[in-house]
C-alpha cells in the first residue's frame, strides 16, 4: 500500500501539467531576465560572474517555492475529503507523510536541475566536485520547509493557502539573500537572518562559490533546530487535522 501510494501520489502531480509547470518556470524566467538584462558586463560579485552568483542564489528560492507547494495540494485534498478517504485504508500516517516529502523533494531536484541548466547555458563553469557539493547541502536545507508543507497544509484551507505560500515564500526568499545580498556586514539584520533557515538554503546554493559565505556548523544547527520544531508542528498539524475529520 505505502509503494502504490507513493507511486500514484508521483504520478497525480506530475500529471497535472499546469500546476506543474507553473511551479518551475518563474524562478527560471526570473532568472532569465535578471541575467540576460544585466548581459556580459555585469560586475562580478565575490569575484565570480554576476550569472554564477545569481544562479545559486535561485537555485534556493526555485527549490524553496517547489517543495512548499506540496502543502498546498495537502489544502486542496483536505477540501476536497479526499484525506478523509485516505484515513479508512491501511495507509499509515508516517507512509503518507513520508510520500507527500519524497515527491515534494522529486519536484524541488527537477527545479535545480533546470536551474542548472540554466546557469550553463548562461556561461555558468564549476568543477563537479563543487556542482555535487552544493547540491547536497541544498536538499540538506531543504529538510525544514518540506516539513512545514506539510504543517501548513494541514492548518491552511485551500483557497487562501495560495496566498500565504506566495507571501511566506517571498518573504523567506527575501530574507535569505536571494535576490540580493542581505545581513552581510555586522548589525541586527546580520543576526537576524542567521537564524533563519531560509538564509543558510541560500548559501547552500552559494557554497560552492568561491569567496561567498561557508555553510558553517552554524548552518547544521539551525537547519536542525528548524528541522526538529517543523516536523513537530507538522505531526501536531496532521493530528490536529484527523480528530476533527
Amino acid at each position: 500500500m505505502n509503494a502504490t501510494y507513493l507511486r500514484l501520489e508521483a504520478l497525480r502531480v506530475f500529471r497535472n501539467k499546469q500546476n506543474f509547470i507553473f511551479s518551475l518556470i518563474f524562478p527560471l524566467v526570473l532568472f532569465f531576465v535578471i541575467v540576460g538584462t544585466a548581459g556580459k558586463g555585469a560586475p562580478q560579485i565575490y569575484g565570480v560572474s554576476f550569472a554564477t552568483y545569481y544562479m545559486s542564489g535561485m537555485i534556493g528560492f526555485g527549490a524553496l517555492g517547489a517543495i512548499i507547494a506540496g502543502g498546498a495540494r495537502i489544502a486542496l485534498e483536505r477540501d476536497l475529503g479526499w484525506n478523509r478517504q485516505l484515513r479508512i485504508t491501511p495507509l499509515t500516517p508516517r507512509a503518507y507523510i513520508r510520500s507527500k516529502v519524497i515527491v515534494a523533494y522529486m519536484t524541488a531536484a527537477i527545479s535545480i536541475v533546470l536551474i542548472y541548466a540554466a546557469g550553463i547555458s548562461m556561461g555558468v563553469h564549476m568543477p563537479v566536485s563543487r556542482w555535487l557539493q552544493m547540491t547536497g547541502l541544498i536538499l540538506v536545507a531543504l529538510i525544514p520547509f518540506a516539513a512545514m508543507g506539510v504543517m501548513l497544509g494541514h492548518l491552511i484551507k485551500g483557497d487562501a493557502m495560495g496566498p500565504a505560500m506566495g507571501g511566506g515564500m517571498s518573504l523567506f526568499a527575501l530574507l535569505g539573500g536571494s535576490w540580493f545580498p542581505i545581513g552581510q556586514d555586522a548589525g541586527f539584520m546580520h543576526d537576524l537572518v542567521r537564524l533563519i533557515p531560509s538564509f543558510w538554503l541560500v548559501q547552500a546554493g552559494r557554497s560552492a562559490v568561491p569567496g561567498a559565505q561557508p555553510w558553517t556548523g552554524e548552518a547544521w544547527i539551525v537547519i536542525a533546530v528548524w528541522a526538529l520544531l517543523l516536523a513537530v508542528g507538522a505531526v501536531w498539524a496532521y493530528r490536529r487535522d484527523t480528530q476533527r475529520a
